[in-house]
């Protein structure tokens, strides 16, 4: 299963509009989430185990997206 091939509509609002700026962004997010967690499941892992794991690596990916714009 292929759960990445799906696509990210555009935000509606702007991002001055923050809330619902961010509302758009887990409206577009939360399908392909969902998908990627249930695939997951489906090869053998632990539905709280992978959710544990993606809040980690997403925290991962904002620190080393933040240390590469300071040093750029």
């Amino acid at each position: 299963m292929d759960t990445m091939s799906g696509s990210v509509p555009a935000p509606t609002h702007t991002a001055s509009e923050f809330l619902a700026y961010e509302t758009d962004c887990r409206n577009a997010l939360k399908p392909l989430l969902t998908g990627l967690i249930d695939a997951a499941e489906a090869a053998g892992w632990n539905r709280r185990t992978v959710a544990s794991t993606l809040m980690f690596l997403a925290a991962q990916h904002v620190s080393t997206s933040a240390e590469n714009s300071r040093a750029g």
